[in-house]
């Protein structure tokens, strides 16, 4: 009989953007209005300072006012894992402990980028962090952009480390996500909105989404509907969130860009892009609100009873 899934984290998680304001300063108070939302749409978990967060073009004392001030507005309503990663471990180390300062219930700690360290090196720098926190860590296992894969003999030799419980997981490689999954009790999170069913069914924890910013209760309903045992309307509706996912995802545009961009136009904080980023284009983000409204008009396909709540925010025509 398999064994329950562990969800350290809950099951729903965005990556969130860093609301910043006109000016390129931190928007504090947007970001406090932007996981409120989020939280109240169904997200169990908000994930800071990662790559949809801008954690290349932030400062150290801006990552760690951006947890406390969300931190202080969802208080136990969500958990808040804050990216803490970074190419050295002494400088992963501080980051660790000023988010845990701060009053994040978790750190995302992404393989050291650049270096490329061998697989020996890299379980040295996770178990480094893990000493040196008193609050769990989700690993990031994203080689497209750090160059090194996080092997899945390496996940299981760290996974014995106990504040070393989950793992964000964007390496496309679901044979190898299955076997750590099936040998140890590390939570998996999918990374890639492509791989959310997948990996979901079996037997990852859920899922940390680009994606929920702009569509949280979609994306969350696929988990829902795959829970109850609908399994084929879990599919289904997971097919209705694949255009906005494509568009946000796979455009070759960021994650960031777009994600800003449809936040913009439907009225929730976002501002600017930090350079090199540059922000979509008019017609970019055209494209984008009319996938969120398709979404929003085909979301649900068909009540079984009573009203069908509001599934996504208000819309806003774009001007």
């Amino acid at each position: 009989m398999p064994r329950p899934r562990p969800r350290p984290f809950g099951r729903a998680l965005c990556a969130m953007v860093t609301p910043f304001t006109s000016d390129g300063g931190p928007d504090l108070d947007g970001a406090q209005k932007l996981a409120s939302h989020l939280v109240a749409e169904g997200c169990d978990g908000l994930v800071l300072n990662g790559t949809t967060g801008e954690s290349p073009t932030t400062t150290d004392a801006e990552k760690t006012a951006l947890v406390r001030a969300v931190c202080e507005a969802v208080g136990d309503r969500a958990a808040v894992v804050a990216g803490v990663g970074s190419a050295s471990t002494r400088h992963t180390v501080e980051l660790g402990r000023a988010a845990e300062n701060a009053g994040a219930d978790g750190l995302l700690v992404v393989t050291p980028y650049y270096s490329r360290p061998p697989q020996a090196a890299l379980a040295a720098h996770f178990r480094q962090v893990a000493d040196a926190v008193g609050i769990p860590l989700m690993l990031y296992d994203i080689p497209g952009r750090t160059g090194t894969r996080i092997e899945p003999d390496t996940l299981v030799r760290v996974s014995a480390h106990p504040r070393i419980v989950a793992v964000k997981d964007c390496a496309y490689d679901l044979l190898g996500s299955s076997k750590v999954i099936a040998r140890t009790s590390l939570a998996y999170y999918s990374g890639c909105e492509e791989t959310n069913l997948p990996l979901y069914a079996v037997g990852a924890a859920g899922f940390v989404s680009t994606v929920a910013n702009a569509a949280p209760r979609p994306m969350r309903a696929v988990l829902d509907a795959f829970d109850a045992g609908r399994t084929a309307e879990a599919t289904a509706l997971n097919q209705l969130t694949l255009p906005l996912a494509e568009l946000m995802m796979a455009s070759g545009l960021p994650g960031t860009v777009t994600a800003k961009a449809l936040l913009g136009a439907i009225g929730l904080p976002a501002g600017p892009v930090r350079e090199p980023l540059q922000p979509a284009d008019r017609e970019t983000a055209g494209g984008l609100l009319a996938a969120y409204e398709e979404l929003a008009r085909l979301y649900p396909p068909a009540p079984r009873t009573g009203p069908v709540p509001a599934l996504l925010g208000p819309v806003q025509s774009w001007t």
